[in-house]
């Protein structure tokens, strides 16, 4: 008797494994594994994503992840390059990542989503679902696939990386990522320093929603490089303005208080710039010395590793003409 069932209950197995592979056979896999992955090779196909789980240890407490993540959506602008870098499936973004020139090719076929498409990201079957602490919804987000919060902010973008890491199970390449950049930043700091000194100031503004803004210590648009890996020096009006939430609205009059010896200007051309065409403007000294670095503002919003390797490269070319 027992020969017979033997190869039936196979059989049954064989056919199971067959459906549970038509939903996923599309999806390419990770080529790589961490060592928090199982060591069969079940455990890297698409077919084993729904039962192949661990435990990440999130700032929330525990949630039970996907090993090998598939169908990833974020809802942030904050975190889409993060992911991105990791070479992890998205199939949802916020729609601010879709207008970052820099990811533009690579999401044009991801589905633009927030925290209040419920309807569009079931439709999506995610796996996985990231977001910032302070997205809507977040107990239906829950019950469409575990979900993912940070606090934007509460770590350095070195460490946020490396916790993106540990979600996605490429702990190994976040942290390669990490010493890699860390190295390469702080070498191409000294080289500025010391070709335009080591006391030069550096501002860094930009438009938005109609306001001339500075901005302070970890909030993007180049102020992580800057300042943290290039250890070049902010203006005392500007790290005085910006103690309290890293940004602060100036008018063009006073603009000229907040500016240090070089300007990096994050410049929106959507937004209202003819505060450009002022005199006030133009009897800036960085501005007369030629000192102001413009860049595309979307392309320069964010601290994710991809934004970090295009602003390292824009400041390299801009400052030391490389």
């Amino acid at each position: 008797m027992k020969k017979i069932l033997i190869p039936f209950v196979l059989l049954i197995v064989v056919m199971l494994s067959a459906c549970g592979g038509n939903k996923t056979d599309q999806v390419k896999s990770p080529s790589t594994e961490s060592s928090n992955a199982q060591a069969s090779s079940e455990a890297s196909t698409p077919a084993a994503k729904d039962s192949d789980t661990f435990t990440y240890q999130s700032e929330n407490g525990p949630v039970e992840v996907p090993t090998h993540p598939q169908r990833v959506v974020v809802i942030t602008r904050f975190l889409t390059g993060n992911v991105m870098a990791l070479g992890v499936p998205l199939v949802g973004v916020d729609e601010m990542s879709k207008t970052n020139p820099n990811f533009a090719e690579k999401l044009a076929g991801v589905e633009a989503v927030t925290d209040e498409s419920l309807e569009k990201i079931i439709e999506l079957n995610p796996d996985l679902i990231i977001g910032l602490s302070d997205i809507k919804n977040i107990d239906k987000l829950k019950q469409i696939a575990p979900t993912v919060t940070y606090t934007y902010g509460k770590v350095d973008f070195l460490t946020q990386q490396l916790e993106i890491g540990k979600l996605l199970n490429k702990e190994q390449e976040a942290q390669d990522w990490v010493k890699d950049f860390d190295a390469r930043s702080k070498k191409t700091g000294e080289e500025i320093k010391a070709k335009i000194g080591a006391d030069t100031t550096v501002s860094v503004i930009e438009t938005f929603n109609k306001q001339l803004y500075v901005y302070g210590y970890k909030f993007g648009r180049g102020t992580e490089i800057l300042y943290d890996q290039f250890g070049l020096g902010m203006p005392e009006k500007v790290k005085e303005a910006t103690k309290q939430d890293s940004f602060f609205a100036v008018s063009t009059e006073v603009l000229k208080d907040y500016s240090g010896d070089y300007i990096i200007f994050s410049k929106d051309a959507d937004e209202n710039n003819s505060f450009q065409e002022t005199e006030t403007y133009k009897n800036i000294p960085a501005v007369k010395n030629q000192h102001v670095f413009e860049v595309d503002a979307k392309a320069f919003y964010f601290n994710d590793p991809l934004s970090m390797e295009y602003q390292l490269e824009f400041f390299t070319q801009h400052f030391l003409g490389k």
